[in-house]
């Protein structure tokens, strides 16, 4: 029997309807600011609210993918858990993932490689109802054309853990690497805004660990600041936004990143 696990958030988080999600995704995606960077990003990490509060931040990084995107094969994805609470980093136990734009297929040789080690278990019940990653889908449907899906729903577990299962599956160009997680969540505006510039500075440094408090995916952002730091990538900021200057009010906002890992080009070629 081939399992899929369906989507949990289509009509709260965007669109149910293939057409509306499909138009909504290609507006944000031809709004989203320009960035020069030099090179595709290796890894990025990503806002997960509705796509109303969080979509045209996530937008920016999805669409820095443009030069690469037919490159990509695989998408390893983490996102924290926010409903099951789950040890370690959790697969979904299926073969694909669907959203109303369609099914994306797991990328079952990858999670052969990473199925064993002691720090990853199998959870259908962790990503049933998670949207930390469900949200991302559309928006990777809509960039890359032909690609497959590694989930991880990541609970407790070090940062150690995080990047030694990032290095299992760090691959080359084909390997893009998500970490999908908001910042500081329901302070006021300018409050928000110096917890988060400290927050997004501590990255840009690669200077963990980031706390839950300063951001929802902490854990996945340690361990890819682990693993960026010993492949020498460097993080550039993208996009910084929280809801009160997308779709919120001012008094409780969420905070909402967009960072790219690049690769340093090679010296003396």
């Amino acid at each position: 029997m081939y399992q899929t696990r369906p989507p949990a958030i289509a009509g709260s988080f965007y669109p149910a309807q293939k057409s509306m999600l499909r138009s909504d995704v290609a507006t944000m995606l031809e709004a989203a600011l320009p960035r020069e960077i030099h090179s595709s990003p290796k890894a990025m990490i990503v806002p997960h609210a509705g796509y109303i509060y969080s979509g045209p931040v996530a937008a920016t990084a999805y669409a820095s993918l443009a030069a690469s995107a037919h490159k990509i094969k695989r998408v390893v994805l983490l996102g924290p858990v926010h409903r099951v609470p789950v040890r370690g980093l959790a697969l979904p136990g299926v073969e694909a993932f669907a959203t109303p734009l369609g099914d994306v297929q797991l990328d079952q040789s990858a999670i052969a490689i990473i199925a064993n080690m002691p720090q990853v278990v199998t959870s259908p019940q962790a990503h049933a109802l998670e949207h930390s990653l469900e949200v991302q889908l559309p928006f990777l449907q809509a960039v890359l054309p032909d690609f497959k899906l590694v989930p991880l729903a990541v609970g407790d577990a070090t940062p150690a853990q995080v990047a030694a299962v990032l290095e299992k599956l760090w691959g080359g160009e084909e390997t893009l690497i998500v970490i999908s997680s908001d910042l500081s969540h329901f302070l006021p505006y300018y409050v928000a805004q110096s917890v988060d510039q400290e927050t997004v500075q501590a990255i840009l440094d690669l200077r963990g660990p980031v706390s839950h408090d300063q951001a929802c995916g902490g854990t996945p952002i340690n361990g890819l600041m682990l693993a960026a730091s010993k492949h020498h990538l460097r993080p550039q900021l993208l996009d910084y936004r929280n809801s009160g200057d997308t779709a919120g009010d001012k008094q409780r906002v969420v905070g909402y990143v967009s960072i790219a890992f690049l690769e340093e080009p090679a010296h003396g070629h």
